[in-house]
């Protein structure tokens, strides 16, 4: 489950140990106690930064998942949900930092990309916050670039931004998809090499995911 205090957030793997977290195999893992002892916590946060939680009655070792139910009420199980939402909030606050992009879309593919490549989207414009890239480890060539793009620039509107993705991808691909809705010609890149897509939800994550893939295989050159 997705869990409210890590909506729209990334994990710094680099403050995970030096706040608590050991690591097991890929994952990190924190064991914390809540309810004076009544019960205990478990954390693990996947490598692409997925969070999975396990609470047990600490006197029977059963899990505990009533303050998980949002039509569990009453005074206890009110009591366990804010003491473990106080925890989640405490180990967000230390270890874990805001997204930028926040739409789902984008945040679904900097998931992927960290799973898949081991890749965290780089900020390298100190004027341009919202304009982040994905290089190859192994020669530094971009395979994907996230931004804001004016909607009138992509000509979709007169107002505000939308997210986008800028990818590599081969002329005839280009010509067959750009259709000025769904996907574009390079917004700010070569527009014979590139494609981008908007992030809205029109173009399926795995479609997306899968552009992704070929894009990252173009940049090997």
């Amino acid at each position: 489950m997705e869990y409210a205090a890590f909506k729209h957030k990334s994990p710094v793997f680099s403050k995970l140990e030096a706040n608590g977290f050991r690591r097991e195999r890929e994952e990190y893992v924190l064991d914390r106690q809540i309810m004076d002892g009544e019960f205990s916590v478990e954390i693990r946060i996947a490598p692409d930064g997925a969070v999975r939680t396990c609470t047990r009655d600490t006197a029977t070792g059963e899990e505990y998942a009533l303050h998980l139910v949002e039509e569990a009420q009453g005074t206890f199980v009110g009591s366990v949900r804010s003491a473990f939402s106080a925890l989640l909030g405490e180990v967000a606050s230390a270890c874990f930092e805001t997204d930028v992009f926040q739409g789902d879309v984008a945040h679904g593919l900097i998931r992927y990309v960290r799973k898949r490549y081991r890749r965290e989207p780089e900020f390298l414009w100190e004027n341009f916050s919202d304009a982040a890239v994905w290089r190859r480890e192994d020669n530094g060539k971009w395979f994907g670039v996230l931004l804001a793009a004016p909607r009138k620039a992509l000509g979709i509107g007169t107002e505000g931004k939308a997210d986008v993705i800028d990818l590599r991808a081969d002329p005839s691909v280009i010509d067959a998809l750009a259709d000025g809705k769904r996907y574009f010609r390079g917004y700010h890149m070569n527009k014979k090499h590139w494609l981008t897509a908007l992030l809205d939800g029109s173009v399926g994550i795995e479609e997306l995911c899968a552009r992704l893939d070929e894009s990252f295989l173009l940049a090997r050159k």
